[in-house]
């Protein structure tokens, strides 16, 4: 009969062993494992252990990649802003494109599939900006509403040249491009959720018809 093994002579459970990749992949891999901790566990549970196991990886890697948490994270926000702000603005049909600006009909339809599309390719984005925890950081919580307000001062921008074009309008009925930005912002943010959390729900060419309903009704067009 063989003697039993001691403690110390027990087989110690070996470390995740991290193949050598060029230190941009490591940093990209490492990103898109802490993208998943937050979007699974919230803000509160992400931490070098947590990123490494996801990663499945020692701590020695995500320190040789990143100086800290705080580096990493940063890093992390600068990249998915970075992407998500560039679609957002891929939403909105440029002045020189058929959809926009001087057809409000076309414009809201086509907006409404760029952002369906947008959502349904990159949702872990969509969900840290549109489906925020209660425990985010006040710096990201900050770092979405200035890119919100961008983005709301673009859709201004777009109405505010698309009622330049009206001569049409009462002038008791004039439209406030800055109060229907902010109506159409929050409408797009509320059906980007529901997007999310219930995919099912609206489909786009539902709503795209009521879109072309309501501006059909409170923004009468004439070409």
């Amino acid at each position: 009969m063989s003697a039993s093994l001691s403690p110390q002579d027990s087989p110690r459970k070996r470390r995740p062993y991290a193949p050598r990749v060029p230190i941009e992949q490591r940093r990209e891999q490492l990103l898109d494992a802490a993208l998943a901790v937050i979007v699974n566990d919230g803000y509160d549970r992400v931490s070098i252990d947590a990123i490494a196991k996801r990663a499945e990886v020692a701590r020695s890697v995500v320190y040789g990649a990143y100086e800290n948490l705080d580096a990493l994270l940063t890093a992390l926000l600068d990249r998915q802003q970075a992407r998500a702000f560039q679609c957002l603005l891929r939403t909105i049909p440029g002045p020189h494109d058929p959809h926009g600006p001087r057809d409000p009909a076309a414009f809201a339809a086509e907006t409404v599939r760029r952002m369906s599309a947008m959502l349904h390719q990159d949702p872990d984005t969509w969900r840290l900006i549109l489906l925020p925890p209660g425990n985010m950081p006040t710096i990201v919580r900050d770092r979405i509403e200035a890119d919100r307000e961008r983005f709301r001062l673009r859709v201004e921008a777009w109405i505010s040249r698309a009622l330049a074009d009206r001569s049409d309008a009462a002038p008791d009925r004039q439209l406030d491009a800055q109060v229907l930005a902010h109506a159409l912002v929050a409408c797009a943010e509320h059906f980007g959720r529901l997007a999310l959390t219930d995919p099912g729900k609206f489909d786009p060419p539902r709503l795209i018809g009521q879109l072309q309903v309501i501006l059909g009704a409170v923004w009468p067009w004439t070409r």
